[in-house]
């Protein structure tokens, strides 16, 4: 039996995102180290609403509902604030 854990799918969904992003075209001069994606992900999550689920079975169904046009939409704009806003002011020194 599977224990339940506790799991952010808007957390999933900006993870996944972040990388696609960074990986395209647009963002090909902005850092790809683990420490900037962690920054990036944590800054567009804290201007995000968290969607928490317990199972497996929540968890897709909360994936589904966020999957809407207009989450997505909202969501990739708080990413790429957020990889504007890092690529300025990175935490770190090349």
């Amino acid at each position: 039996m599977n224990m339940p854990s506790l799991v952010n799918v808007t957390e999933e969904i900006v993870f996944g995102l972040i990388k696609f992003l960074l990986h395209g075209l647009e963002y090909q001069t902005f850092c790809h180290c683990e420490s900037c994606e962690l920054e990036i992900a944590a800054h567009a999550l804290n201007h995000l609403p968290p969607y928490y689920v317990t199972t497996s079975a929540n968890r897709e169904d909360a994936f589904n509902q966020l999957k809407t046009s207009e989450n997505i939409q909202q969501i990739n704009k708080q990413i790429i604030l957020s990889i504007y806003k890092m690529g300025k002011h990175p935490n770190h020194t090349d």
